[in-house]
């Protein structure tokens, strides 16, 4: 219970954030993102202040022995850019261009919907449900290198 209180109110302060920097306005985020027109730097201060807290916060963070409501810190060991990293990287980066929309400010909107969000948010679902289930049928099947040995071993006392 505490979690969901903690992830709740952790949801709260970030939309927050989002509607205090005018990230949930396409318009603000358009126009930082037109670095070639009428470029609107103000949202720097944004992305500057997320990380200063982040290269702050993250070193003591990490030194705990475990978070505070979970059972042990979930930190990927992948580092390898491939094509799925890629691929998924160009579409949310094209489609937040197009729409000046990025998920999280989307998700803070629902409090205040327009006809744009409404356009948005069932292409966004649909994308992370296509995401999974491309993930879940193409997941390449892990090569199990057999000894040369074992194999004609095994081959000698088969029954055939």
């Amino acid at each position: 219970m505490k979690r969901n209180i903690a992830s709740a109110l952790a949801g709260m302060v970030f939309g927050f954030g989002l509607a205090l920097a005018g990230m949930t306005h396409p318009e603000k985020v358009l126009g930082f993102l037109d670095v070639a027109g009428t470029w609107d730097a103000s949202l720097l201060f944004v992305l500057g202040g997320a990380v200063c807290v982040t290269l702050i916060t993250f070193r003591f963070i990490l030194k705990l022995h475990k978070p505070l409501l979970a059972e042990q810190f979930v930190i990927t060991k992948d580092v390898q850019i491939d094509r799925p990293l890629i691929v998924g990287a160009a579409l949310f980066g094209v489609g937040w261009g197009i729409s000046g929309y990025c998920p999280g400010p989307a998700v803070a909107l629902i409090a205040t919907p327009n006809w744009e969000l409404w356009a948005f948010l069932p292409a966004a679902i649909v994308g992370g449900v296509a995401e999974k289930y491309f993930a879940f049928h193409h997941t390449p099947e892990p090569e199990i290198k057999q000894d040369a040995a074992i194999v004609e071993n095994a081959s000698e006392s088969s029954c055939g």
